[in-house]
Formats: C-alpha cells, structure tokens, sequence
C-alpha cells in the first residue's frame, strides 16, 4: 500500500469519526429535548391530578351518592341525580352509536374497502373525529332541540352518539384489518358464506380490539359538557324522563364550579374526581384486560 492510499484512508477514517460524533451529539441533543418535553407534560398532568384529587376527596361521601344537588347556598346534598343522568345519557348513547359504528367499520373493512362511497365515509368519519364537541351540540340544537322547543336527554344522547360513533368506526375497521387475508381465502376455499367468515372469524379476531376502541369511546363521551349545554342541559331534580332537561355530571360540575357558593365548588371538585377515576377505570379496562396475550 502507498503512502497516498495510506494517507487516503486515514483522511476516510477521520471524516467518518466526525460524522459518527456529530450524530451522537444530536442524538443526545433530541433525547434531551425529549425528555424535557415529556417532564413539562407530566409536570402538569401530576399537578392536575394532584389538585383534583386532594380538592375533590373532602367532598367525597355517601350523601354524593344518595342526594340530589342542593339548592344555591346549603349545606349538604350530594350528585345522585347527576350520576344518574349522565348514565342514562352514556347508556343510550352507546346502545345507539355502537352498532353502527362497529356495522359501518366492518363495511369499510370487509365489502367497500377501496370503493368510492367507502372513500367518502372515510373522509366524513375523518371531519367527525376532528370536529369540535360544541359543533356537534349545535348540530344537534338545530336539527332536534330547536324543532321540539325544549332541551331533552334525547338530543343529548344524540350529540354523544355523534361523538363516539367515528371513534367506533375508525377502531373496528383497523382490528379488521390486522385479520389476515389468508383467513379469509381459506374459509373461502371450504365455501364460507361471506357473512359468516365475518361474524365466525375475522370478528371473533378483533373482538378485543373493537371492544377496547368501544371502552375508549365511552371515556371519550363521559366528561363532554360542550354538547350536552346545547341539548340536555340539566335539571335540580331526580328525572329519568329523556324527553325533557336531565341533569348531568359534566354540567352540574360546570355550573357549581362558577357558582360563588363553596358548598357546590366542592361539590364540583368531587364530581370532577369522580369523573376522572372513571375514564381511568375505563382506560385501564381497555388497555390492560383486553390486551392482546403473549404466547
């Protein structure tokens, strides 16, 4: 080897060992902002959940269970029939939304896929995932509460229907289609009805899935306070009847946590700590009983 292949190598060497140090100092150069970044999020997340769990125990009790809302300015009472409207509200809307969510993402999945009018559905399902909360809610004033005359827990049900139904959509069509296509073929192969090779097979795959997409639904619907202003509103009083105002958690915390009355701000924060351990449940629920098994 000459001296001039020598030297060659040596200058090829010493520019790949500058490049391999520059691309360590931006990896660490990334992780340091990633880092940084994830402990401002969990900064403020810790101190949100600090607050509401420390503000929102004192108002912890039986009676928060067992007692209507108070009047302005009284001791006592409690958020029973706040509990039980909201769900009344998730109920109905979940018994509305989750069929047709989960019939429509099997639609995308399984008979449209590439067509037209699945590109279309889509695209609407794409609008309603990113629509904002209060645009549903006023949808729904217009087309329901505005031509009955009255709030009702109907056009409530309605707006939080409208709100998980894209949520539906979107999950069940992705748990379809991680369902392997030689699945399908062969129950083709052995003559298979269509119809049955989806309820038997790909299905019964992704059910985990679809009812872990349905669970984050629901979590998804339980705190919306902007929808139901417009449709359900509230009441102060133990009412089961959906076709007139009911009383709702995410409103009543809205309207006792601008209240001036101390009573119904820790009302508010108990509420609100309520609220929160049930999405965490719900979360938990989806993320960790139905997780797919390791074999």
């Amino acid at each position: 080897m000459t001296t001039l292949d020598m030297q060659s190598n040596a200058a090829l060497l010493e520019s790949r060992r500058k490049r391999q140090a520059w691309r360590r100092q931006k990896n660490r150069l990334a992780l340091m902002v990633s880092m940084m970044t994830m402990a401002f999020g969990l900064f403020w997340l810790v101190w949100i959940l600090f607050t509401t769990i420390v503000k929102g125990v004192d108002g912890m009790s039986l009676a928060l269970f067992t007692q209507n809302t108070p009047p302005p300015n009284t001791a006592g009472g409690g958020l029973a029939n706040a509990i039980a409207g909201s769900g009344l509200l998730i109920l109905w809307a979940t018994v509305i939304g989750t069929p047709l969510g989960v019939m429509a993402g099997i639609y995308l999945a399984e008979y449209g896929r590439k067509s037209w009018l699945a590109e279309f559905i889509r695209f609407i399902n794409d609008i309603l995932l990113s629509a904002p909360s209060i645009v549903v809610g006023l949808f729904v004033y217009t087309i329901m509460v505005a031509k009955m005359g009255h709030f009702s827990g109907w056009a409530g049900v309605l707006a939080l229907a409208l709100l998980q139904i894209p949520i539906v959509i979107r999950t069940t069509e992705n748990m379809l289609k991680l369902v392997p296509d030689s699945l399908r073929e062969a129950a083709y192969a052995l003559g298979t009805p269509k119809w049955k090779m989806i309820s038997a097979i790909t299905l019964k795959a992704s059910v985990s899935g679809i009812i872990t997409g349905i669970l984050l639904a629901i979590a998804r619907i339980a705190g919306e306070t902007a929808p139901l202003l417009f449709t359900s509103l509230s009441n102060q009083f133990w009412s089961t009847d959906m076709m007139q105002p009911i009383a709702n958690l995410p409103v009543t915390i809205f309207k006792f946590a601008m209240s001036p009355f101390g009573e119904w701000q820790q009302l508010a924060w108990a509420g609100v700590l309520l609220i929160t351990l049930c999405v965490l449940l719900l979360n938990i629920l989806a993320r960790v009983i139905f997780a797919p098994k390791k074999q």
